[in-house]
């Protein structure tokens, strides 16, 4: 068993895209949640100090950022407006339980948690360091997991009046459901934990994934079904 759970942290990554101020094909501004890249490091471009500042860029420098980023993302990576990349910065304190959240987006894991579930077989976990600052002594070792968005929400999840995707920004106006329904046909097979594609502040894990974390017995994480379609 753990300890007594009373573990929290507060954080950001170091850097992110930019949002997108008014988009010439929608007017929208907006920016992105869940798109994070703890792996992705931008030490290493010359313009890294622009990625450090939030706040929403007109459609061409927002463009040039995103190009200047996409050769460092993995393959594929849609990297719509306030995609964040590289480790969590930031303060933590007390004791954590095998997994710890911040809200829905950012999630962290004690590395011998980690560990276990890649010696239990599950798939396609890549665990990141992060600058959490402890006061404590001892504090533990905490890693980002990097979940990339994978799948799909249903069509049948999708209100009538849905308009599709922008195709400027590629912005989808889309609502989560009381009850999501996941598109079988768009779910990975290489991986046991994911966020869903067009929804990525949504976690989906696999049978397997559910099966070794009740298995090992570790905290801080609960499930929900979700049905295929």
């Amino acid at each position: 068993m753990w300890p007594r759970i009373n573990g929290s942290f507060n954080a950001a990554h170091k850097w992110s895209l930019p949002g997108l101020a008014g988009c010439p094909g929608c007017g929208v501004t907006w920016a992105s949640s869940g798109h994070q890249y703890p792996a992705v490091d931008l030490s290493t471009l010359p313009q890294q100090g622009e990625f450090l500042e939030a706040r929403p860029e007109p459609f061409e420098a927002f463009a040039r950022l995103r190009e200047l980023v996409r050769p460092l993302a993995p393959p594929g990576a849609l990297l719509p407006p306030g995609t964040s990349f590289g480790p969590l910065v930031g303060t933590a304190s007390g004791r954590f339980a095998a997994f710890e959240s911040q809200g829905s987006m950012l999630l962290v894991v004690r590395r011998e948690a980690l560990e276990q579930l890649v010696t239990e077989g599950v798939r396609g976990l890549v665990g990141c360091k992060t600058e959490l600052r402890f006061r404590q002594k001892d504090p533990p070792e905490l890693l980002e997991l990097q979940l990339e968005p994978r799948g799909q929400l249903h069509p049948d999840c999708y209100k009538p009046d849905t308009p599709p995707p922008c195709t400027t920004c590629g912005r989808f106006k889309l609502t989560l459901p009381d009850d999501p329904i996941l598109d079988a046909a768009s779910l990975p097979t290489d991986r046991d934990l994911f966020r869903v594609g067009n929804f990525a502040t949504v976690l989906v894990g696999t049978e397997r994934f559910k099966d070794a974390v009740k298995r090992l017995g570790l905290e801080g994480i609960t499930f929900r079904e979700l049905p295929t379609r």
